[in-house]
C-alpha cells in the first residue's frame, strides 16, 4: 500500500490533486508497482519503485520524450519524474496520462506499421543515444559510437555475455559468443545501417490501442540503432499480425538477409533473459548462437 504522502508528493509535481490512495494496481510488467490514480483533472498512470529507480524513470521519462518528438507512434504523455516527501523517501515514481484502451482492428496494425516506418526516419549521426537507460532492470550502455558493428558487438551482446559469465555461464556459450563477435561483420557485408530512432523493446507486451482505436506504444528502452531491431524484436513473443508487417514493408522494406538479423538482434534479448531469469534461456541463446555461426559458415 503506497501511503497519502506520496499522493502529496505526485500532486505538487504535476500541479493536480489526487486522492489519498491510487484507485487500483493495473498492469504493467513485473518490476515496479503500477497504478490508476484519481485526481481533480481526472486519471493519470504512476509507477512506484525504491527510490534507487529513479534513474531508471528519469530515463524512461526521457525516452518517451524522444519518441514523442518524431510526431509518429503515439506514446503516453510525461507529467512528472520524482520521489516522495519527507515521510516517504523511499519511493520513487513516474506519473504518465491515462490512455484509455479500445479494440485493436486490421486498420490499428496497419497504422502501426506506417507511423513505426516514419519513426526509425528519425536519425542522428551516430549509434547509441545521449544516456544510458535500462533493457528490463538491467542497465543498457548508450555511449554514442559512429559504427554499427563496434556498438552492437561491444554494447549490446559483448556486454550481456559478460554479465551471463558473471551469472555462471560460462562454457560452450562463451566460447561460440566470443566467436560470433568475430564474425559480425558477415551479416553486414551488403548493409549499411543507420542510426534509426527504436523503442528498443518492442515486444508485444509494450504495446496497446486506445480508445479511438490507435495504436500507442510505452516502456521504451530507446536508442537509434538499425531499424530492423525494433521489428526483430516484434517477432521473438509474439502479438504483432501480418497487417502490421505488410504495412511496414510497404512504408520502408527492409533490406535482404533480415531474417537471419533479426536471430542476430533478439539474442540480444534472449540473452538479457537468460541474465534476468535464468537457465531456461541458455538453451534458446545457445540455438541462436549456433544459427548464426552456421549461416557465417562458421
Amino acid at each position: 500500500m503506497v501511503s497519502a504522502e506520496l499522493a502529496i508528493s505526485i500532486g505538487a509535481m504535476i500541479g493536480a490533486t489526487l486522492r489519498p490512495q491510487p484507485r487500483e494496481r493495473v498492469h504493467g510488467g513485473s518490476i515496479n508497482e503500477c497504478y490508476r490514480w484519481e485526481t481533480d483533472a481526472g486519471a493519470i498512470f504512476v509507477k512506484v519503485a525504491p527510490v534507487r529507480n529513479i534513474e531508471m524513470f528519469a530515463a524512461e521519462a526521457a525516452g518517451l520524450e524522444e519518441l514523442r518528438r518524431a510526431n509518429a507512434v503515439r506514446v503516453p504523455r510525461v507529467l512528472g519524474v520524482g520521489h516522495g516527501s519527507q515521510l516517504d523517501q523511499a519511493r520513487a515514481w513516474l506519473a504518465l496520462e491515462w490512455i484509455q484502451t479500445g479494440p485493436a482492428t486490421v486498420t490499428t496494425d496497419v497504422t502501426l506499421g506506417e507511423l513505426l516506418a516514419k519513426q526509425h526516419r528519425a536519425t542522428q549521426t551516430s549509434f547509441g543515444w545521449c544516456r544510458d537507460n535500462t533493457i528490463g532492470s538491467t542497465p543498457q550502455l548508450n555511449a554514442e559510437c559512429p559504427d554499427w558493428i563496434t556498438f552492437y558487438g561491444d554494447l549490446r551482446l559483448r556486454y550481456q555475455l559478460d554479465l551471463a559469465a558473471k551469472n555462471g555461464f560460462n562454457g560452450r556459450l562463451q566460447d561460440r559468443g566470443a566467436t560470433l563477435l568475430d564474425c559480425l561483420p558477415h551479416f553486414f557485408r551488403t548493409r549499411k545501417p543507420t542510426p534509426s530512432l527504436l523503442h528498443g523493446d518492442l515486444w508485444g507486451g509494450n504495446r496497446l490501442t486506445d480508445d479511438n482505436g490507435q495504436p500507442v506504444i510505452f516502456d521504451p528502452a530507446v536508442y537509434y540503432g538499425d531499424r530492423e531491431a525494433d521489428i526483430a524484436m516484434t517477432h521473438l513473443f509474439g502479438g504483432y499480425g501480418k497487417d502490421f508487417y505488410a504495412a511496414y514493408e510497404a512504408a520502408w522494406p527492409r533490406d535482404p538477409g533480415h531474417e537471419i538479423r533479426a536471430d542476430l538482434y533478439n539474442l540480444y534479448h534472449v540473452l538479457n533473459h537468460l541474465n534476468l531469469f535464468g537457465g531456461g534461456y541458455l538453451r534458446q541463446a545457445a540455438g541462436m548462437i549456433d544459427r548464426l555461426l552456421a549461416a557465417a559458415g562458421r
